[in-house]
């Protein structure tokens, strides 16, 4: 599903015209993000179901997201650091929508899914912490006399100390712990499936770090099934070679001057990957 068709960048004579009027009022000696795109003869974008920005560090990738994101308003978790003029660029800069509306629009960087994994391991940590208070509670009540107890609760954990293992007497008193027994890429995956929500746009910035190999391609087949059949639109950045080959996607080579849009197999860091194997393509057959 299409909500976003097409989005307009500055040109050159508009960044000028900008810097022109701000500086007869302050001096800036950083422009970022003017000239960055114009330079390379980019102004349109047209979006399809997938729309991916190809390129190197410093190709521009994450500033152009982001001056999307902040153009129509999407909700995002983490900062973003803005040049003087950012928010200036931003404002001239047009696009235009289909008639369908997005539940949610929302930016989801690979920060974001940084702090989920940190939050999932300090709750594991919190968890082993608390398999251990419970263990030492548990042979306490077991082994040790208890010549009266105080309450209720007492009592019960001493009666269920005896007819229970440990491992039931903990587990029924942590509850669900099933965060525990996911690894950092099935955390990661479960942190995509919890975000995603049908018939919304998605603006995602190097989803794949913290992901395995096998794990993108689980990550890319969700991308895809979230189109297929939840009507949602992506933005994405990326260099894996894996969601580069995300069906029908269109891809932007920011690293071209000027900018076009490329086939996957035709990306300069796919063929590194292509051409690596080949050349030991004899290793695989022995």
């Amino acid at each position: 599903m299409i909500y976003i068709k097409s989005f307009t960048l500055l040109d050159e004579d508009q960044e000028q015209d900008i810097i022109c009027f701000e500086e007869q009022r302050r001096i800036f000696n950083n422009y970022y993000p003017l000239y960055l795109f114009s330079k390379k003869m980019f102004r349109n974008i047209d979006f399809d179901n997938i729309t991916i920005f190809y390129g190197g560090n410093g190709s521009g990738k994450t500033t152009l997201l982001n001056i999307i994101a902040e153009k129509i308003n999407a909700l995002r978790k983490s900062t973003i650091s803005k040049g003087s003029y950012f928010d200036l660029y931003v404002k001239h800069c047009d696009y235009e929508m289909t008639l369908e509306k997005p539940i949610e629009i929302k930016v989801i960087t690979s920060d974001d899914v940084f702090d989920y994994l940190l939050d999932i391991r300090y709750i594991n940590s919190n968890v082993n912490r608390q398999k251990e208070l419970l263990s030492k509670e548990y042979l306490d009540y077991k082994f040790n006399n208890h010549d009266s107890f105080d309450n209720y609760e007492e009592l019960k954990k001493s009666c269920q100390s005896k007819i229970n293992s440990m491992s039931k007497f903990v587990r029924e008193r942590l509850g669900n712990n099933n965060l525990t027994e996911c690894s950092n890429g099935e955390s990661a995956l479960m942190f995509w499936e919890k975000e995603i929500n049908e018939n919304s746009i998605y603006i995602l910035d190097e989803p794949e770090n913290s992901l395995s190999a096998e794990n993108q391609l689980k990550l890319k087949k969700f991308i895809e099934d979230s189109i297929r059949f939840y009507n949602c639109q992506f933005i994405i950045s990326t260099h894996s070679p894996f969601l580069l080959k995300l069906t029908d996607a269109k891809i932007y080579d920011l690293d071209e001057s000027p900018i076009i849009t490329k086939n996957w197999t035709e990306l300069s860091n796919v063929l590194v990957y292509y051409n690596f194997f080949k050349e030991n393509g004899d290793e695989f057959n022995k």
